[in-house]
């Protein structure tokens, strides 16, 4: 049994191979600091769209409010490193304020599931953004915050485009192996569990709602560690970040790429994120053409575009499997004469 194992999964350990070592150099064949900027805006909000699919992929539950967390762990390393405080203060601090939050977010949307969940965590995503837009003697309104430096682990400056490039491939690589292990996990399977059959899971004697709480906070430390990012690569925040397009943007990310799925949230992201930077300069219609782009997802590839993709691979890997059956030869009626069948005359 262990062999066809191993077959399935060799072209997978492969892929994985081939992208770690394109990534781990893709400063030295990129070259231009702004395409390495991008792959570090695409690595940072692969972060958050993997956080988000933590709730809609393995959950079931559609949150349109997770751009507050992501303002939030923004919001307060920009205020806290404004006050004066060091790197590491403002980025503990950050998280612990996500953590917080999330659970406030938890407590009031896990009150419902379905429509009900993502209206709740819609209207609480807009609580976040009115704070970050009218309290303007905290967050500054419109004008936003300015990050002046950007943190120096071990003595290494994070000041260029290539050293912030490696900082964040390493978080990156830190979030995806904790999703991997969170996926496989007996929490990550009660998780799937409460989405598919809630009542059976809590008749089996699961708490359904403390599983489903703790899934938000795990989904909420990585978003905030994803708006830490966000701020150190901008060096700069704005009330436009805690909106609902940010969300409505992360949410597509991962049902164009595929919920449930580690790699559908991180090629979602890639699409976004090359369109909104790199598209738009030379097409003036790039909202547009992303939704042509999204609308042929979902109406070709309803599961989203990593697992399409998949299942059409393996329908053509079957199709040049199978041998062409070959028409049988028609073969022409001998007429028989009397004299043949023995008769006499």
């Amino acid at each position: 049994m262990s062999a066809p194992v191993t077959r399935r999964a060799a072209p997978g350990v492969a892929l994985l191979v081939i992208a770690l070592a394109l990534l781990a150099t893709l400063p030295a064949w990129v070259g231009n600091a702004y395409y390495i900027n991008v792959a570090s805006q695409i690595l940072l909000f692969a972060v958050f769209a993997l956080a988000l699919n933590v709730l809609v992929g393995y959950g079931g539950l559609v949150s349109l409010g997770h751009a507050g967390l992501f303002a939030v762990a923004g919001y307060t390393t920009a205020l806290m490193l404004q006050a004066g405080q060091g790197h590491l203060a403002a980025d503990v601090a950050a998280v612990g304020v996500t953590l917080v939050v999330s659970a406030v977010f938890a407590v009031l949307a896990l009150r419902a599931t379905g429509i009900g969940f993502l209206m709740i965590t819609l209207a609480l995503g807009q609580i976040l953004w009115g704070i970050a837009y009218r309290w303007a003697n905290l967050t500054n309104g419109d004008n936003g915050v300015n990050v002046s430096t950007r943190p120096a682990p071990f003595g290494i400056s994070l000041a260029g485009a290539q050293s912030f490039y490696f900082a964040t491939l390493v978080v990156f690589l830190l979030a995806l192996a904790t999703m991997a292990l969170f996926v496989r996990s007996p929490f990550g399977a009660s998780l799937r569990g409460a989405r598919d059959q809630a009542r059976r899971m809590t008749a089996l004697g699961y708490n359904v709602w403390l599983i489903r709480f703790l899934a938000f906070l795990f989904s909420g430390f990585w978003s905030g560690i994803a708006g830490i990012l966000f701020v150190y690569y901008n060096q700069f925040i704005s009330p436009q970040i805690a909106a609902l397009q940010t969300s409505a943007e992360v949410l597509l990310m991962v049902i164009s790429g595929g919920t449930a799925t580690l790699a559908g949230p991180i090629v979602g992201a890639a699409i976004v994120v090359i369109m909104k930077n790199v598209v738009s300069a030379y097409v003036v219609r790039w909202n547009m053409v992303l939704g042509l782009i999204f609308v042929a997802i979902i109406t070709f590839m309803p599961e989203g575009l990593v697992p399409g993709s998949a299942r059409l691979w393996r329908w053509a890997w079957r199709r040049a499997k199978t041998p062409q059956k070959t028409a049988p030869q028609k073969t022409t009626p001998q007429m028989t004469t009397p004299a043949s069948r023995g008769d006499r005359p």
